[in-house]
C-alpha cells in the first residue's frame, strides 16, 4: 500500500487530474488530501466533484483547510464574508454560479463539513498547516492546525510524529527532522505535489 499526501490544490482542476494520472492510485492506496481545495484557482467546483468521484474508486482522506473553514463559517456560521473575501472567495463564487447551500448541493456541503482537522498514520501526522510546538496533540486549537506557519516551521514541535503539512508555500518540497511540507505554490504558478511518505517519492506537475 502506498501512502500518498498531496498538497494544496485550490480550484487547480487541471493540475490535480495531471498529478492523480501520474501517481495513478490502486484502490488498496491511501491519498490524504492535505486541506485547501477552493479558492483561488479557477475551478473549485470541478476540484470537489473529482475528489468526491475518486474517493468512490480509493481510499482517500481529506483534512480541512483554512479556506474550507473560512466557506463553512460563512454559510453554517453566519460570519462576516471579509476575512474570506480577501483569501480569494470570489473564485469559488464564480465556479459555483453563487453563494449559498443550494449553490453548494448538500452532497459538497456535506463533502466540506466531514473534512478532518488531522490524520494519523503510522508515525506520521497529516495536517493542514501544523501543530503549537509542545503542546500535546489532544489539546491543540484547532485554528493552529489550519492557520499556523512560522511558531510552527521555524521549531521543533516535539509531538513525537513526523507532520506532513501544506498551507505554506516554498519552492519544492521541504523535508525537517520532524516535519515535511509539501505546498508548492501551485496556484501561484508553482507545482502541484504529490509525496509519498514512506518511500519519500515525489510527484509534482506544473500549475
Amino acid at each position: 500500500m502506498s501512502l500518498w499526501a498531496v498538497g494544496d490544490i485550490h480550484g487547480c482542476l487541471r493540475s490535480l487530474e495531471r498529478l492523480i494520472s501520474e501517481i495513478s492510485p490502486k484502490p488498496e492506496d491511501k491519498l490524504v488530501f492535505l486541506g485547501d481545495y477552493i479558492d483561488r484557482g479557477p475551478d473549485s467546483k470541478g476540484v470537489v466533484d473529482y475528489l468526491i468521484s475518486l474517493s468512490k474508486q480509493t481510499q482517500c482522506i481529506f483534512l480541512r483547510g483554512n479556506h474550507e473553514q473560512m466557506l463553512l463559517d460563512v454559510i453554517d456560521g453566519n460570519d462576516d464574508t471579509y476575512l474570506w473575501l480577501i483569501n480569494g472567495a470570489q473564485a469559488t463564487w464564480r465556479s459555483y454560479g453563487n453563494l449559498n447551500e443550494q449553490a453548494l448541493n448538500e452532497e459538497h456541503m456535506n463533502f466540506f463539513r466531514n473534512t478532518k482537522y488531522y490524520h494519523i498514520e503510522d508515525s506520521f501526522l497529516f495536517v493542514h498547516a501544523g501543530v503549537r510546538p509542545n503542546v500535546p496533540l489532544e489539546r491543540q486549537d484547532s485554528r493552529d492546525l489550519i492557520w499556523i506557519r512560522e511558531e510552527f516551521i521555524l521549531k521543533k514541535h516535539n509531538l513525537g510524529y513526523i507532520v506532513v503539512f501544506g498551507h505554506t508555500p516554498m519552492e519544492d518540497v521541504y523535508v525537517g527532522e520532524d516535519k515535511i511540507g509539501i505546498d508548492a505554490g501551485c496556484v501561484y504558478g508553482g507545482m502541484l505535489t504529490a509525496y509519498e511518505v514512506k518511500s519519500s517519492r515525489k510527484v509534482q506537475v506544473r500549475c
